[in-house]
């Protein structure tokens, strides 16, 4: 594949713009200007190729092209089942099977790319984008693996591209009110939070089906597996329930994570975490065996991240994940019939002063007792996004047409690089708690220190491995 030059900043809009007027020798005045106020020219337009289109693929690609300064050209799934909706919403998309083949022969017309694949190939779509110098939205968790979360993040800088992580509600309303209400004091120094989903919403603690199936042919199994190790396809795995198993997806902590944990991250400006410990669920095959299947995430766990001081905090913060049901205790401060959280999800923060809590996606935040609510409405401190939900695909769009550097959004890979890498080590402790060793059973509460700067567990070597797991061979991730 073609290696990003320097060429970001000379993109095609601006060739039509400067090069071509400069050629001519004189002013060409721009159809967007002719067109009135809301028409965007088609030299104006962000093209987008999607990789992954089904699903929330589907739905990411019709918020792009809802902005109105998005054209959808290009369409890429191993399914063409998942693909159907999008094949039928974007009818001009040309559509590929295998993203390379895409990128080697469409690289020169495509804008940007949006991956909306499974966990364990986001890097593997998204790293090649970015070295070819396209701005890429990558839905949660960006990444599988720790390693791969660093490498993108370095990689956004490197190529000088606009990143977003699909996690919308960092541009929600809710999450700028609770910085507010956190900016004016109102709850003095935040050192514990605790967060909580109803997730697991698919399987996860049983056994891979020891049945293979026929692999249905609108599938390319082999395209499909990517990173993972080669296996036979099995039933039900494809298209959701993927999200249960360690060789593909992220379990509950990283379908969620990303969504819950965001707020904490930029109200107080939390990077990487310097420790953590977890504990999980236990699974019975029958009344007295108790069930071992290291292959498939926990049913439930509980993990405590440690992160150290930061210019908004006096010292370390705690914060608590929780999921599979399990909910921290109710704050004394919260009425007896009113909802916690929204009640399967949630975020509680707890200062020197007060507390706040919001729903997933900080939806709905309070503080508390909640009558403080309507006390303290702030002014607005920081700017809205438009939209909320569906303005976070229209703030990359713009972003990504604006040129790097020129306009923020609310997750780039600099912030949600950080975060994922924080939910991925809470897994790495939630997998050490699960393994087992000489024969003894898992459920140990590991403590895991972390060497942030080698990327590295420096108490427990068993679990390093998947700091950075092993590809299979022809899919590995390259850098270079």
């Amino acid at each position: 594949m073609e290696k990003n030059k320097g060429q970001v900043g000379k993109s095609r809009r601006d060739f039509i713009r400067t090069g071509a007027a400069a050629a001519a020798g004189f002013m060409i005045v721009p159809r967007y200007v002719l067109g009135g106020t809301g028409y965007v020219a088609p030299s104006d337009k962000l093209i987008i190729a999607g990789i992954g289109v089904g699903g929330k693929g589907e739905s990411d690609l019709k918020n792009f092209h809802d902005s109105g300064k998005a054209e959808i050209a290009y369409l890429c799934d191993v399914d063409d089942r998942r693909a159907a909706g999008s094949v039928k919403r974007f009818p001009k998309a040309k559509y590929y099977k295998d993203f390379r083949e895409m990128l080697d022969k469409e690289h020169k017309h495509i804008d940007a790319v949006s991956v909306a694949s499974p966990d364990h190939n986001h890097a593997i779509h998204a790293l090649p984008a970015m070295q070819l110098g396209k701005h890429v939205y990558v839905q949660k968790p960006l990444t599988h693996d720790v390693y791969e979360a660093r490498v993108l993040t370095n990689a956004a800088k490197k190529y000088k591209v606009v990143t977003q992580m699909g996690n919308q509600g960092a541009s929600g309303d809710g999450v700028r009110i609770m910085r507010e209400w956190f900016d004016a004091g109102l709850l003095g120094d935040v050192h514990t939070i605790y967060t909580w989903t109803d997730r697991p919403v698919w399987p996860q603690g049983i056994q891979w089906p020891q049945q293979k199936a026929e692999v249905p042919r609108e599938l390319d199994w082999d395209l499909w597996l990517g990173t993972a190790p080669y296996r036979d396809y099995v039933d039900k795995l494809v298209p959701f329930n993927w999200r249960g198993w360690w060789d593909y997806g992220t379990g509950a902590l990283g379908d969620m994570g990303c969504h819950i944990m965001e707020a904490p991250f930029s109200i107080l400006g939390l990077q990487y975490v310097k420790d953590v410990q977890a504990s999980v669920g236990t699974v019975y095959v029958d009344e007295f065996k108790r069930g071992y299947f290291p292959e498939s995430c926990p049913p439930s766990s509980y993990a405590v991240l440690t992160f150290p001081k930061t210019e908004k905090t006096s010292g370390d913060v705690t914060i608590h994940w929780m999921d599979g049901g399990i909910q921290p205790q109710r704050p004394e401060e919260l009425g007896a019939n009113e909802v916690f959280g929204d009640g399967g999800n949630g975020i509680l923060f707890i200062g020197t002063k007060g507390k706040m809590m919001a729903g997933c996606y900080a939806e709905n935040p309070r503080l508390l007792p909640t009558s403080l609510t309507e006390q303290h409405q702030l002014p607005v401190k920081y700017e809205r996004v438009p939209g909320s939900a569906e303005g976070h695909y229209a703030q990359w769009v713009e972003a990504c047409i604006a040129g790097y550097g020129n306009k923020a959004v609310s997750a780039p890979f600099d912030i949600s690089g950080p975060l994922t890498e924080a939910l991925l080590m809470a897994n790495l402790a939630i997998r050490g708690s699960d393994l087992r060793i000489d024969n003894r059973y898992p459920g140990r509460n590991l403590k895991l220190l972390w060497d942030n700067e080698n990327m590295k567990v420096t108490n427990f070597e068993e679990v390093n491995r998947f700091v950075k797991r092993e590809y299979r061979s022809g899919w590995e991730l390259s850098e270079a």
